[in-house]
């Protein structure tokens, strides 16, 4: 049964949802032809120049001069290495597989907080981390090998870039707890943006492609800059303040869905019915970890 207040945030949640789906979609879109470090370097770049006017417009800037090392260096774990192993990933495992694994985020945020900053699970989230990891095993086991295929990359080293991805996401999540006072989100939001761009700028430099891409390769960049991080940004702040946290952070379940009708619809992807077993395992045990959902008496 929907909340009460529903109507006020769910189609919101699922444009959110929408959105992120999609931006595994255009990621592997850019990738093939400027590669990881560059989609990830420009993407942030975009968001950095679509976000800085409005956080200067809402009068944000001084909070983020004061506090510019922590929250730029979050932008590095949050944003810059993540989307640059994802960029990686997409090019050789299927968007489907990408997103479902994505979907760990909460699970690998409740062992780091548990690790780093005492926050001891209760029985039933220990049961969820237990289910969860035991899901990414077995899709990981099923799913990926290390044998090369067609691209010359094994698809395991895929599916590490994307649970290190994940781990990233958990760590930032874990810092921003610790060291960044209560801050506006947009200057969250803008400055880490702004600090994964500085971090990637060389390296995609360095690894930049020997031909100009075309003009499908920009446009899904400007789609993954503008709309699937700076608007998405923006509505899952407006999410927090609506629907509350707890209900924000489910949209991570709902990502796949979208991501993987996508890549069926678009990119011809194949989605096995293991795929879909381990997928609900790994959504149970993370639901479990995060505290949405408990055992009965626990």
């Amino acid at each position: 049964m929907t909340s009460p207040h529903a109507k006020g945030w769910l189609p919101e949640f699922l444009i959110l949802a929408a959105i992120w789906g999609g931006s595994f979609l255009f990621m592997r879109a850019a990738s093939i032809e400027l590669g990881a470090l560059p989609t990830a370097a420009i993407r942030v770049a975009i968001a950095s120049v679509f976000l800085l006017p409005i956080l200067l417009a809402k009068g944000h800037w001084a909070p983020l001069r004061r506090h510019w090392k922590p929250v730029l260096f979050v932008g590095v774990l949050n944003s810059g290495i993540p989307f640059a192993l994802y960029s990686f990933a997409v090019m050789h495992i299927t968007t489907g597989f990408s997103s479902i694994l994505n979907a760990t985020v909460p699970l690998f945020g409740a062992l780091v907080a548990w690790f780093w900053l005492g926050d001891k699970p209760s029985v039933s989230r220990t049961v969820g981390l237990a289910i969860g990891f035991g899901g990414v095993l077995l899709l990981a086991g099923g799913q990926a090998s290390f044998k090369p295929n067609a691209s010359g990359i094994a698809p395991a080293w895929a599916v590490l870039a994307c649970l290190a991805a994940t781990t990233c996401y958990a760590l930032a999540a874990s810092f921003t707890k610790k060291h960044i006072p209560s801050l506006p989100p947009l200057v969250t939001a803008t400055g880490s943006q702004i600090g994964a761009t500085l971090a990637l700028a060389l390296p995609a430099l360095w690894f930049r492609p020997d031909h100009w891409p075309s003009a499908s390769a920009w446009w899904a960049l400007g789609v993954v800059g503008v709309l699937c991080t700076g608007v998405a940004y923006i509505l899952y702040f407006k999410l927090i303040e609506t629907a509350g946290p707890a209900r924000a952070l489910t949209v991570t379940f709902l990502v796949p869905v979208f991501a993987i009708a996508y890549g069926v619809l678009f990119l011809g992807e194949t989605v096995t019915a293991g795929m879909l077993l381990c997928g609900g395992v790994i959504l149970a045990g993370t639901a479990l970890s995060s505290g949405l959902v408990k055992l009965p008496g626990r």
